[in-house]
């Protein structure tokens, strides 16, 4: 059976919602659309909807869409003129030095290769620590530009890509064994991963209603896999 979406905000022009992790945004040559998450909202409100951003398949939190083909015009321009704000939790690998800074590298996109190139467009992503751990660092992501994979590339272009990042070299889930000493697994039972997937949160979202003009911000609370990652690394790998 196929979740309900949680639905943060919606009018008559858009309708903001809470992504989970695992559902693709568009269909693709191996999803039907009915599986995907406009298939799903579109079913869930009993109308038509307009794709205004995608986000990667295990990337968690607010999403938008547009409800008609003028507040899709209108939602999309302020995303091309860089009008709406946008702040995402990224959990890195390693430790990161530098408390805040700007990855200012333009981004190169052919077919599905994503690369940092000289020829690109221009993209910005400002950044600032939050937290650090042994092996990892929690950070704030501000992209300034939206581009496919900006945040995951930026930071890998770092050198700290994302803690979980298959694309750009980190591989595997993260187990509670690495954190704490002498950790035992009960008998007959395997160690469940605190989590296996991006370590990509978008917590919040700002920008201007089409019809009344108000400036809103729209926030989605981290998901339990990324709490419960947080409250280990908090109590065994400062």
């Amino acid at each position: 059976m196929v979740q309900d979406i949680e639905i943060i905000y919606q009018d008559d022009d858009i309708i903001v919602v809470n992504k989970p992790s695992g559902i693709i945004v568009i269909p693709d040559q191996h999803t039907n659309k009915s599986k995907t998450l406009v298939g799903i909202v579109k079913k869930q409100v009993n109308q038509k909807i307009w794709v205004v951003q995608r986000k990667d398949k295990d990337t968690t939190g607010v999403l938008v869409f547009a409800k008609t083909a003028e507040s899709y015009r209108n939602i999309s321009m302020q995303f091309e003129n860089s009008q709406v704000y946008k702040k995402y939790i990224a959990l890195l690998s390693g430790v990161l030095e530098k408390n805040e800074g700007t990855v200012n590298k333009p981004i190169l996109i052919l077919g599905e290769g994503v690369s940092i190139d000289i020829t690109g467009k221009e993209s910005i992503t400002k950044f600032k620590v939050l937290e650090r751990f042994k092996s990892y660092t929690l950070v704030e992501a501000m992209p300034l530009t939206c581009r496919r994979h900006q945040i995951r590339v930026h930071f890998w272009s770092l050198g700290h890509p994302l803690a979980i990042d298959t694309e750009y070299g980190v591989s595997g889930p993260i187990m509670l064994s690495w954190l704490k000493r002498n950790y035992k697994v009960k008998k007959g039972e395997d160690e469940k991963p605190l989590i296996s997937r991006l370590t990509l949160h978008a917590q919040s979202l700002k920008l201007t209603l089409p019809s009344s003009g108000i400036e809103k911000i729209f926030e989605a609370p981290l998901p339990k896999d990324f709490k419960l990652t947080l409250k280990q690394l908090k109590k065994y790998a400062r």
